[in-house]
């Protein structure tokens, strides 16, 4: 019977315990104590507090899915840096099981499963150009770039340059993007883009 209703969860990219509650037509509170045994059997893995997935389910999981995840682990936040440069074919480096956003509220790491979230702080003022693309939340190709620049200007960010096709990007657009930029970051960028 359990197994039955387990299935209706496969659906879900993730649920909560008042999900479960629903679904077993039991109280919150027996929903809680049956998410934490299940966690513990390995049936549900716990994305973050009173958030979960099912472990099948986690491992068949697409990009998509994890990037999906990415923005409802740091809310709010949008898919930039590399995972964006990525996303968009501007790198040949190709990420797995790693996911980089900006957010507004902290910089913090999570690993889930051996599946790294990166959430790298940015200024109020530098939270802009990204879109919701596929109910994804992501970074312009310009913006995604912009934003590995900025940190890395200030030694907060790794960045190959040499694995960017940087004729993939809109010049004008990235002119547009930095003008409020610290000089610091407009320097590196007007240098390794010509502009």
């Amino acid at each position: 019977m359990r197994y039955t209703l387990l299935q209706r969860l496969r659906k879900r990219l993730f649920f909560n315990c008042a999900d479960v509650a629903e679904l077993f037509n039991i109280k919150q509170k027996s929903a809680w104590v049956l998410c934490n045994r299940y966690v513990k059997k390995g049936i549900f893995i716990r994305l973050k507090k009173d958030t979960y997935t099912l472990e099948d389910n986690w491992l068949v999981w697409r990009e998509e899915d994890f990037l999906k995840l990415s923005n409802f682990l740091q809310v709010p936040s949008y898919i930039s840096f590399m995972t964006a440069l990525s996303f968009y074919e501007v790198t040949t480096q190709q990420q797995r099981n790693f996911f980089e956003s900006a957010c507004i509220k902290r910089t913090r790491r999570l690993n889930i499963k051996g599946v790294v979230f990166n959430f790298y702080k940015l200024n109020r003022k530098y939270y802009f150009d990204f879109i919701k693309k596929n109910n994804i939340f992501i970074a312009t190709k310009e913006k995604a770039f912009v934003d590995s620049v900025y940190l890395y200007s200030f030694g907060k960010y790794k960045l190959d340059f040499n694995s960017l096709d940087l004729d993939k990007l809109d010049k004008k657009c990235i002119t547009q993007i930095i003008q409020n930029y610290p000089d610091k970051t407009k320097s590196i960028i007007k240098k390794i883009c010509r502009i």
